[in-house]
């Protein structure tokens, strides 16, 4: 009976906890939000009396967006690529943001780093204004694109100029010993997830808007890491230091009936020197060494007659860009490369737009290579953001 009695009281009195679940109506404050982009396109590629053709890209790259509240936020993108004949899944960045005041907001996770503009705010395909990236970025390239870790980045109001800054620690980059690919000892690998040391990398970024239309932007950056080497191997030690520059230019000029655009950046790499082994064919051992230093230059720009009278000419872009790659001389990735592309771009809308491009890349050495050789290639492509 005592039992019967309990029963009936919660039933009709209620728990307060789920009473004020399951009874309270008010309306969530949280937003989701899946923004991304996608491309496609036909490359071909000519070097002496190779040439190859082939449809690329059908990448689609989502990303997520969730606010819990005015000061909690969430972000992730993910990327689907078909390259190889395989479908590869990457994870671009996924971190939690948290706003402290207007002028800071700290964010922890995998994000894109703030060093130099490229990589974070330029690289997607809708955005970046050829079907390639410039020469120094991406794959065995020397500018960090992401990393695990802690930032602190906000901006200022100067009273017409602004001023833009971020600050990080993360788990830094891994030197290449030679162990697994010889022809790449001595170069740094940004792309991993857990530290193989105890040293964590840190750098930052300060961004300056000297003009109240902020069309002009100038930037510089370092980033920099007391240990690149694996735990307890020879190379634990090796520190390394790089630094970029950027600069950018956003305006409508009467003059020119449009809009002009300039970017550009510079980046440079400096390792410690460091000892590496050579396997001969015969299996003998050499002991070498190089002064392992590497940089990188690229500029763009770009012309948009948006005052013209005629609406097939608003919606073309002229792009052209220059970039250049210089590898560390003696070593077996040594390399100079200069490259100069040329583009059109026809906007269908604001976030999608075709693109057709010729670029000429000259290479001299580069893993292995000998002489100096020329690529030719034309792309046509199409991307879309949403």
């Amino acid at each position: 009976m005592k039992k019967l009695i309990i029963l009936l009281t919660v039933v009709v009195f209620g728990n307060p906890i789920y009473s004020q679940t399951y009874n309270n109506f008010e309306p969530s404050k949280t937003q989701f939000m899946i923004r991304g982009y996608g491309h496609t396109g036909l490359n071909y590629m000519s070097n002496g009396d190779e040439k190859e053709s082939s449809y690329v890209g059908s990448a689609f790259a989502p990303i997520f967006l969730f606010k819990h509240s005015d000061k909690l936020m969430f972000e992730a993108e993910l990327e689907f690529v078909l390259e190889s004949n395989e479908l590869e899944v990457g994870l671009e960045y996924a971190d939690v943001m948290y706003v402290l005041n207007k002028n800071m907001t700290v964010r922890a996770g995998k994000f894109l780093l703030p060093f130099g503009t490229f990589m974070e705010r330029l690289h997607p395909a809708w955005i970046n204004r050829l079907p390639t990236r410039p020469l120094g970025f991406g794959h065995d390239g020397i500018a960090p694109a992401s990393g695990i870790g802690v930032e602190l980045r906000g901006a200022f109001d100067l009273g017409g100029p602004s001023l833009n800054y971020a600050i990080y620690s993360t788990n830094g980059p891994r030197l290449k010993d030679g162990s697994i690919e010889p022809e790449e000892a001595g170069m740094l690998m940004f792309q991993n997830y857990e530290d193989n040391n105890t040293s964590k990398a840190f750098g930052g970024r300060l961004g300056l808007l000297p003009f109240s239309d902020s069309s002009t932007e100038l930037g510089i950056s370092a980033y920099s890491t007391n240990g690149a080497g694996a735990k307890d191997s020879p190379y634990e030690d090796v520190g390394a230091f790089l630094y970029a520059i950027d600069f950018a230019f956003v305006k409508q000029v009467s003059p020119l009936s449009g809009f002009i655009d300039i970017k550009a950046q510079y980046n440079s790499s400096n390792v410690d020197t460091a000892t590496f082994i050579e396997m001969h064919e015969d299996g003998d051992e050499e002991e070498y060494s190089f002064d392992n230093q590497s940089n990188s230059f690229y500029g763009q720009l770009s012309y948009r007659p948006t005052m013209a009278e005629s609406d097939f000419m608003k919606k073309l872009e002229f792009v052209g860009r220059y970039s250049n790659f210089n590898a560390p001389e003696g070593s077996e990735w040594e390399e100079k490369s200069t490259q100069f592309a040329f583009g059109l771009n026809y906007w269908l809308t604001w976030r999608s737009l075709i693109k057709i491009s010729y670029q000429t890349t000259e290479t001299e050495g580069g893993h292995g290579g000998e002489g100096i050789t020329t690529t030719n290639g034309l792309f046509l492509h199409w991307a879309i953001g949403f």
